[in-house]
């Protein structure tokens, strides 16, 4: 396997740059902020950028928890790529993570002002600094268990290469420990939002009541309901479901476990 590592500053660009400079070196694995990624998917890991402090953060990403270690560990030798990138902030962190994670010695550190300009990092600088924006190169749906209540933002990169056109996905996300802060929402908010929906919801007469049940993974919604005498109620039902999980997922950032419809009474 050939290890290659990218290191640089917190805030200059490595997680943004990662996916092209895999291109370039033919790689699809990447080890970045305690997360396997392999094939533009997440393998295994937890997110440092889903830790609620900037000690629990570097931890993560060193891998000092011995059963996340593990779980990493073997899933890259069941895995088993042709070549990995790791990402650290310093060669010294790429080396401490590789013997981490009982990989071959580096074939080659890299550094981000060598694959970068002044004025892409300082760029970067500014959307963690002002903005308290981190990138992940992943697809948004890979992370989004982990990151439920957390704005996050699909960022797709277009590229023509002999004629064709080919995408890739990364995600942009401000984790819990940004100056800008974290929030919260209440049950209540998830409740009047399901509410107002099953109201535009023609063959709905009335909601009885709404339970919310919130979790580090996201939220389960179970809407119970009176029908109108006469629809189609699986179908009336299904399209209550649909909408009151895209609207909850769009309105609150969550991650929509699950909505289930429990009809009470026909009237």
């Amino acid at each position: 396997m050939k290890v290659y590592g990218l290191y640089g500053k917190s805030g200059t660009g490595k997680s943004y740059q990662a996916m092209s400079l895999c291109k370039e070196l033919d790689l699809e694995a990447i080890i970045d902020d305690g997360l396997f990624i392999y094939g533009n998917r997440v393998m295994a890991g937890v997110s440092a950028k889903r830790q609620n402090t900037r000690i629990k953060a570097i931890k993560t990403a060193l891998f000092t928890d011995d059963e996340h270690c593990r779980q990493v560990r073997d899933k890259i030798k069941e895995a088993d790529p042709p070549g990995v990138l790791i990402l650290g902030t310093s060669e010294d962190m790429v080396d401490k993570i590789r013997r981490r994670l009982d990989l071959p010695e580096p074939d080659r550190m890299i550094s981000i002002e060598e694959i970068t300009t002044e004025g892409q990092r300082e760029a970067a600088k500014k959307q963690r600094r002002e903005l308290g924006k981190h990138v992940i190169p992943a697809p948004t749906f890979q992370i989004k268990r982990q990151f439920s209540g957390y704005f996050l933002d699909p960022l797709r990169i277009f590229r023509i290469r002999g004629g064709k056109t080919t995408y890739a996905e990364k995600t942009v996300v401000r984790p819990t420990y940004s100056y800008l802060g974290d929030y919260d929402l209440s049950d209540k908010v998830i409740t009047d939002i399901a509410i107002y929906i099953s109201g535009q919801v023609p063959g709905v007469v009335t909601v009885l009541r709404v339970n919310v049940e919130s979790s580090e993974d996201g939220v389960r919604i179970v809407v119970f309901v009176l029908m109108k005498y006469g629809v189609m109620i699986i179908d009336v039902a299904k399209e209550l479901q649909n909408k009151i999980s895209k609207q909850v997922e769009a309105m609150t950032a969550f991650n929509i476990m699950a909505v289930d419809i429990d009809i009470r009474g026909i009237k």
